[in-house]
């Protein structure tokens, strides 16, 4: 059965900890740690201890890739891979999602590929890229990621799809998810409303279905075709007035969820 779960990102910057509670309130089958400058986040004895209180395993973890988190693990991007696979492992977790390398991060990223089959090999655990979208400053292209910021045709084992970065990018979820094809490990459950081509400027990481994306559609092929990744919510709530309205918003998601991979809803 394919599993839901909530990134622990969807409740930034509330407390890991406090993240588990609504992951469970909500009614996710499980958390995505993304790791940042929060401790716990690096922690597996912790996040053990979290995942037992609130019955909630931890399906992923989400290397600390933002500028955030430039100096968590050091400043070496093989070396905070490394520790994620690791920490994937420890924790019980079976993919680690990973972006493309910065241009700037010249040596990881000319041997990105190699390095992420390597860490795969080694650890066990799977690393989902992910897609992410072309960055613009003053209407001009810039090429920010190397090799690039679309793993479709990369050679990797394992992607992760990512709705509100599709959109940014002005491409469909869908059409991502049938070209991924079995490579397609991870979904980041979210929604976008328009392209940069169309003058959207932020990843604005909606809820599903109040965007444009065809996200129905694509859980509704990936429950079709007995697809057996994970879906992970990873939505912004930090404009929610209180944890009452942040809940809210988090339950819609996991009944959108349920619904359209043609799972009973709690």
């Amino acid at each position: 059965m394919i599993q839901i779960g909530m990134s622990t990102s969807c409740v930034y910057p509330l407390e890991t900890e406090r993240a588990f509670q609504l992951a469970r309130e909500a009614g996710f089958d499980g958390v995505e740690v993304m790791v940042t400058n929060a401790a716990t986040t690096r922690d597996a004895v912790e996040l053990r201890k979290l995942s037992k209180k609130y019955h909630l395993p931890i399906l992923s973890i989400h290397a600390p890739v933002l500028l955030l988190t430039t100096f968590v693990w050091g400043r070496d991007p093989q070396v905070k891979l490394e520790r994620s696979a690791e920490l994937a492992a420890a924790v019980g977790a079976d993919t680690v999602v990973v972006h493309p390398p910065f241009r700037w991060q010249k040596d990881y990223s000319e041997n990105f590929l190699e390095i992420v089959r390597r860490i795969e090999t080694s650890s066990g655990i799977n690393i989902g890229v992910e897609n992410m979208f072309p960055w613009k400053a003053k209407g001009r292209s810039v090429a920010a990621y190397a090799p690039g910021w679309d793993p479709s045709d990369w050679d990797c084992d394992n992607v992760t799809l990512d709705f509100s970065h599709a959109s940014l990018a002005g491409q469909s979820g869908l059409e991502l998810a049938q070209h991924f094809g079995d490579r397609l490990r991870h979904i980041h459950l979210c929604d976008g409303s328009g392209s940069q081509d169309d003058g959207q400027i932020f990843d604005e990481h909606l809820i599903p279905g109040m965007g444009t994306q065809p996200v129905a559609e694509t859980l509704e092929y990936l429950a079709a075709k007995n697809w057996d990744g994970a879906v992970v919510a990873e939505i912004n709530t930090r404009r929610a007035k209180s944890d009452a309205e942040r809940l809210k918003a988090l339950r819609k998601t996991v009944r959108f969820a349920r619904t359209h991979l043609g799972l009973h809803t709690r």
